[in-house]
């Protein structure tokens, strides 16, 4: 994405989460552990899913998935917001900046409908298990998962195609710890009414559509579960609150920046927190410290590996 020559501005100020200075160290020190936890978990997750045969199922191959999604997620802001907490100058390259809302959108808008296509292997388990190994082929998986990143790739065109025409050539300052498409639009100097309305109708209604959809999807399956054994019953119960869990702490940060993208809000910034940094955090906490499959499997690989270890 190349510059554009009528473009004056070749960095922008990121103000960051906080001005003060004893914040600032707090800050780096928690969102480091909290990164790197995220990166190693989610690698966990993945690794686990990848060696052990018995999760060669739909519902692990989506999860796997969203864990590259969600660990991709906080790795395209969180490295440059952690040097900015402890450099004196907090600026980003304009090739960064539009890089940076180029990622968020394409991973943001493939988790969105990865969550769908998980909802979807859910529902079909549940609703229709004769039919589960029929549907949920691994040619039907593979093709979710490319439906996801196409959709994400889109979404993220769609938006950024216009974005990068835009002149910048007056104020820099973003306000907040990375760019994105609301806080940079608005200091272009031309009138972007239009791209507000595009950010609004692109994001804003997809966020909104998803998590409708999830909702309805999600209570269709627990309507469901209510009619089932017990034993059964409590094990779905398990997995969809996990599920559930997941969806409102990304989708309500994200219908809520996005469907009003341009009103002045300093709570922005935290609610960006929690679908960039806490949510890819929750991914290895629920589903595999919560999940009986994932700690059974981490449990046999580990037993392999130190007897291997041993022997040796």
């Amino acid at each position: 994405m190349e510059r554009q020559n009528h473009s004056n501005v070749s960095e922008f100020i990121l103000l960051g989460l906080t001005q003060s200075h004893e914040l600032q160290t707090f800050f780096f020190v928690f969102f480091s552990f909290i990164y790197i936890f995220i990166v190693l978990g989610n690698l966990v997750v993945i690794l686990v899913v990848k060696l052990d045969p018995q999760l060669h199922s739909p519902m692990y191959f989506l999860l796997a998935n969203l864990s590259f999604i969600d660990m991709s997620l906080a790795s395209f802001a969180t490295p440059k917001m952690l040097y900015n907490l402890i450099s004196q100058y907090k600026t980003i390259s304009y090739d960064g900046c539009m890089t940076q809302m180029f990622f968020l959108h394409l991973l943001g808008g493939s988790e969105m409908m990865l969550l769908v296509a998980m909802a979807l292997d859910r529902y079909i388990a549940i609703c229709k298990p004769l039919h589960y190994k029929n549907i949920m082929s691994s040619r039907a998986c593979i093709g979710l998962a490319l439906l996801s990143w196409s959709t994400g790739f889109v979404h993220t065109m769609s938006q950024m195609v216009f974005t990068v025409t835009l002149p910048f050539c007056g104020p820099n300052v973003v306000d907040s710890f990375f760019c994105d498409l609301p806080r940079v639009i608005k200091l272009a100097c031309t009138d972007t009414y239009v791209l507000e309305l595009l950010v609004i109708a692109d994001s804003g209604l997809l966020s909104l559509f998803c998590f409708v959809f999830l909702f309805i999807s999600y209570s269709i399956i627990l309507l469901t579960v209510q009619h089932r054994s017990s034993s059964g019953s409590s094990k779905a119960l398990s997995t969809l609150s996990a599920h559930i869990t997941v969806v409102v702490l990304f989708f309500g940060p994200c219908i809520f920046i996005y469907i009003w993208p341009f009103s002045r809000v300093s709570a922005d910034k935290v609610l960006s927190v929690f679908y960039t940094i806490f949510t890819p955090l929750l991914n290895p906490i629920i589903y595999t410290f919560r999940n009986k499959d994932m700690k059974k499997a981490l449990r046999k690989i580990n037993t392999k590996y130190v007897s291997s270890r041993l022997s040796v």
